[in-house]
């Protein structure tokens, strides 16, 4: 009794977490979208843009 009881929650655990490698990739393109936006601030901010 206690096998069934122990398995369901961890089974829907495991079904809402995304793979590993989904997340390492949505992580590699949040640094990547935020460096791009800074390195458009810096070259904003040094060029003197109103």
């Amino acid at each position: 009794m206690s096998d069934t009881a122990d398995s369901t929650p961890r089974q829907r655990v495991e079904e809402d977490r995304a793979p590993m490698g989904m997340a390492v990739r949505v992580f590699i393109y949040l640094v990547a979208v935020h460096f791009i936006a800074a390195f458009f601030f810096l070259i904003f901010y040094l060029g003197g843009a109103a």
